[in-house]
């Protein structure tokens, strides 16, 4: 399978994922640990990719939405953007009432 196809599978297989260096549990840098953080808040579980474990989908993944950096968070189906959007939502108390919603409608 080609890596656009595999990085639009788990888009769209996955209700809430975050493309990461590293995972939720070891994080492999800040940005990576406070956006899965704030996910980890939000109370529901969520899907993880390792971007260093997967070569291609680390080279690849700033072409699919057109984002540059990592990690990037994808609810469903939608680019929600990187770290600091994250967080902001997170502070506002966007994000978990969209994961919530995102979770009950894949149940």
């Amino acid at each position: 399978m080609d890596v656009m196809d595999r990085i639009k599978t788990a888009v769209d297989e996955n209700p809430v994922i975050i493309f990461m260096k590293g995972t939720p549990q070891l994080p492999q840098c800040g940005f990576s640990s406070r956006t899965a953080q704030a996910l980890m808040d939000c109370g529901e579980e969520f899907a993880y990719i390792n971007i260093l474990t997967d070569p291609e989908i680390f080279e690849n993944l700033p072409r699919f939405a057109n984002w540059p950096t990592f990690p990037q968070v994808y609810i469903n189906g939608e680019l929600i953007g990187g770290c600091d959007i994250t967080l902001e939502m997170h502070e506002k108390g966007e994000l978990q009432p969209m994961i919530k919603e995102a979770k009950s409608a894949e149940a």
